[in-house]
Order: C-alpha cells, then sequence, then structure tokens
C-alpha cells in the first residue's frame, strides 16, 4: 500500500479533520479484527460505510445530518427547480 501520513495543519489548506474523523470512528467500531482476505476486509467496510454511516450517524460537516439525508434533500431541491 502506498499510504502516507497526514501533513497539514490546522487551518491549512492541508487539514483533512473530517477525514481523519471519518477513519478514526471506522476503527472505533470495526475494531481490531482481523480477515482472512483483503476482499473480506473491504466487503466489511463497504458495508459499514452502506449501513451506519451513510444512513445512521449524523455528521458534523453537512449540518448533523446523515449523508443519506443530504442526498434526499439534495435531488428534492433538483426536482423542484427542474
Amino acid at each position: 500500500m502506498d499510504i502516507r501520513q497526514s501533513t497539514g495543519r490546522t487551518g491549512s489548506c492541508f487539514d483533512n479533520a473530517a477525514a481523519e474523523s471519518f477513519f478514526a470512528v471506522l476503527k472505533a467500531e470495526i475494531g481490531t479484527t482481523v480477515w482472512e482476505t483483503r476482499a473480506q476486509a473491504r466487503q466489511d467496510v463497504f458495508r459499514w460505510i452502506a449501513e451506519h454511516d451513510n444512513r445512521e450517524r449524523l455528521h458534523s460537516t453537512i449540518g448533523y445530518i446523515t449523508p443519506y439525508q443530504a442526498r434526499v434533500r439534495c435531488h428534492q431541491r433538483l426536482d423542484l427547480a427542474a
């Protein structure tokens, strides 16, 4: 894997607090699971994103609603504009 550590400072254009928060919650909720294959790990992470993160967890960066609710609101506004 070619992963690099964050180099940003608070207030800089490299500030990635939202991404760091996402990964902190992911690690806390999936825990120290050890998968037998990369495919199993990928499947569990994507399932967690689809089921929990997108439909249950409130995100402060989008007004304390779920990403699913944000998408629905966006599509409703687009339908009204059309």
